[in-house]
């Protein structure tokens, strides 16, 4: 049963990151690391990891003259996000 979580959420920063993007469509930079209260670095390179796993989806766009980095989640992450979850529901509820 324990080998079904996914060790990619294993961090408190991805599993935060995957809870926001699970219900907001899309979710810029500074607003994910103020609601995770983290540094920039921290975000970015947890962010790079979801990302290189096709789990979340990157928008770069320019507002004004200031660069904008926005996430979303992708469908493989949203599955795969669920799939953690309902193993850790099972693992703590004694199922198999």
């Amino acid at each position: 049963m324990i080998e079904k979580i996914n060790k990619a959420f294993e961090s408190r920063v991805r599993l935060g990151a995957m809870s926001v993007l699970m219900v907001n469509d899309w979710m810029d930079f500074n607003s994910l690391k103020s609601l995770l209260d983290v540094t920039d670095g921290n975000l970015s390179s947890h962010i790079t990891a979801l990302e290189k796993l096709d789990y979340i989806e990157i928008r770069k766009e320019f507002v004004g003259k200031r660069p904008k980095t926005s996430y979303r989640i992708t469908q493989l992450g949203r599955k795969a996000f669920q799939d953690h979850l309902k193993a850790l529901e099972n693992l703590l509820n004694g199922l198999q």
